[in-house]
């Protein structure tokens, strides 16, 4: 995992080159720790920030390969899970040479061989760039599911890119403004993002499952892959088979690394999966017991009250997978203070407001893992493929005709400036957004009417809110230098779930119903039954206390540009009534009330 920056010279020559990238690629620092390095020619300026998890002597970036006539320089943040196999082709059919066993390498050797052609071949996390030294052309792309984040701006017809926006703010001459699409972003997507965009005016993203190429004559994109409608001709036991096979596969591609990793463990169903399926590996390879890792928070066991959405805590759970799999479990336990503090460094590691404490805490998770590992296996993803959300199941959610996760829309309106919110109406922002993403959805006239209607669902779902999870995950873990992974992503899996009838998934009623199935000799009775818990929040009452206090200084601060910005008399009324004058949640099932706090403390570094 690494950080890259870079920029093309066609147009505009400078003579602090180096100054600009350096500048740039400081910003990343905490995304690699471990190396930095560049490479600078006539037309393009590439820098690299590395965190070493595979051959450290050999997979160092820039990492330039003659072929031919040209010269292919490649920088690269991720992880190939199938570079084995992409090597072993290059090596048998092509007789190439490699000097280490890095993916950097394989990735570099591989495009030479076949261009953008095996982009949709390679299996993992990824984005990266590589500059043809011969045709003077840049090529960037980034993996299926943006698990990886590549965002760029274009100014006098030159490209700055970066894996996070603050290093393109280094750039000369780059503005940061928000304007009528952003805000709408902002508060009436977010934390969530329309694909391809960012809350900021002129600063793109490279799409999921996209390719860029950009030279002289300007910048074009394509998509090298899409998930696709067909009918499903297993039967049910070969389903789960296959179901089986591709989870084992993708979890166990998933392990290979030179430095120490772990596995987060929640008790819930998806962790224990994974933290199942590496534990056994571990022991048939011979290996020390697996370290998984938890999260809880300081009184959390006083202040749990039971809920819907939250029916039991975690510590029940985790117990028996950790005795049943003999891991080495770290509890970590953070506190109220440090949750709060921690709100301004994570909307810093995610460029914009995000998820409030739901950030804050994975921030703080990741930083005390750090301290024993620098790979983690997550469960993130299962909820988005295999249908474990309550909005599957819910007809007022399903009919809501809007994104069901995110159904505040006068409170999140009420929340502008007036004078903003007079010029900018956030439904219909939402509304063009929602009904724009639904035409990419392929009903297939063999599709029952539940079906058809869970892929609509199923398509948002995953286009929309499992890249804000896989946004969070990425920046809250690269903040401290640890990797995070997640073996249910895999696009091999997604594509196949995609076509299992809805009835099968939701087998016996139940959310993720046929995972259940799948993993029930797998996994104890009581984690196969357990009700699907969200990420572990905290329930200590003086968190609420905390960021009230911090949202009314700021309040009260005339100068605070976020009044320029927010609807001052509404924050204080949310204020004055703890947060009952905002019921619903703003994102999903965690955001509720402190997250209305959160979102207003984190919108003052965009006003």
């Amino acid at each position: 995992m690494c950080g890259i920056v870079g920029f093309t010279t066609f147009q505009k020559k400078y003579d602090n080159k180096k100054e600009i990238l350096s500048a740039m690629s400081e910003t990343l620092s905490k995304r690699g720790p471990d190396e930095s390095n560049h490479y600078i020619s006539d037309n393009i300026c590439l820098g690299h920030r590395r965190l070493v998890i595979v051959d450290k002597e050999h997979g160092k970036q820039p990492m330039s390969r003659s072929y031919k006539n040209s010269v292919y320089t490649i920088i690269y943040n991720g992880q190939l899970y199938n570079s084995s196999e992409i090597r072993k082709q290059l090596i048998e059919n092509y007789h190439y040479e490699f000097q280490g066993y890095s993916d950097t390498e394989v990735i570099l050797k591989a495009y030479i061989q076949w261009g953008s052609s095996i982009i949709s071949k390679f299996n993992g996390i990824f984005s990266f760039a590589i500059w043809d030294e011969n045709k003077k052309e840049l090529f960037l792309a980034r993996d299926h599911f943006g698990i990886k984040p590549l965002y760029y701006t274009i100014i006098n017809k030159e490209i700055i890119f970066s894996s996070e926006i603050k290093a393109i703010l280094k750039y000369p001459n780059v503005k940061l403004e928000l304007d009528s699409q952003g805000i709408s972003e902002l508060f009436g997507i977010g934390p969530a993002h329309t694909p391809g965009t960012s809350v900021f005016k002129n600063i793109y993203e490279i799409k999921p499952a996209h390719f860029a190429i950009f030279n002289e004559s300007g910048f074009t994109t394509q998509k090298y892959w899409e998930l696709k409608s067909n009918e499903h001709t297993d039967n049910f036991e070969q389903t789960c088979k296959k179901i089986e096979n591709l989870l084992s596969d993708s979890i166990h591609k998933q392990l290979v690394s030179d430095v120490p990793l772990c596995c987060l463990l929640s008790g819930g169903l998806d962790s224990s999966i994974i933290t199942a399926y590496a534990s056994n590996y571990y022991k048939e390879n011979k290996l020390p017991p697996l370290e998984t890792y938890s999260i809880d928070y300081v009184d959390n066991d006083k202040n749990f009250v039971k809920s819907d959405f939250q029916p039991n805590s975690d510590k029940y759970y985790i117990d028996i997978m950790k005795n049943k799999f003999n891991t080495n479990h770290h509890n970590i336990i953070i506190d109220t203070p440090e949750l709060a503090k921690a709100l301004e460094d994570a909307m810093i590691a995610r460029d914009f407001p995000g998820m409030a404490d739901v950030d804050s805490s994975l921030l703080l998770f990741c930083k005390y893992v750090k301290n024993g590992a620098t790979v983690a296996l997550s469960g993130e993803c299962s909820d988005e493929i295999f249908g474990g959300y309550p909005w599957f199941f819910r007809e007022d959610a399903l009919n809501s005709n809007t994104f069901p996760w995110s159904i505040a829309l006068q409170e999140r309106q009420k929340l502008l400036n007036p004078i903003i919110s007079s010029k900018v109406n956030l439904k219909e922002y939402i509304d063009y957004r929602y009904y724009e993403s639904l035409k990419n959805v392929e009903i297939l006239p063999s599709d029952s009417k539940e079906t058809a209607e869970k892929r609509k669902i199923s398509y948002l779902t995953i286009n929309w809110f499992m890249q804000t999870l896989l946004d969070r995950s990425d920046r809250m873990s690269m903040y401290n230098g640890l990797e995070l992974r997640v073996p249910l992503c895999d696009y091999r899996l997604v594509q196949y779930l995609w076509n299992i009838p809805w009835e099968w998934k939701a087998l016996n009623g139940r959310e993720k119903g046929l995972l259940r199935y799948v993993c029930k000799d797998l996994l104890p009775k009581e984690i196969v039954d357990r009700k699907k818990s969200p990420y572990p929040k905290t329930h200590n009452p003086t968190y609420l206390k905390v960021v009230k206090e911090m949202l009314t200084n700021i309040m009260k601060d005339k100068n605070a540009p976020i009044n320029d910005l927010l609807n001052k008399d509404y924050i204080l009324d949310i204020l004055e009534t703890n947060g009952s004058a905002f019921t619903r949640p703003w994102f999903g099932q965690l955001m509720t009330r402190t997250s209305a706090y959160g979102i207003s403390l984190s919108s003052k570094h965009v006003a």
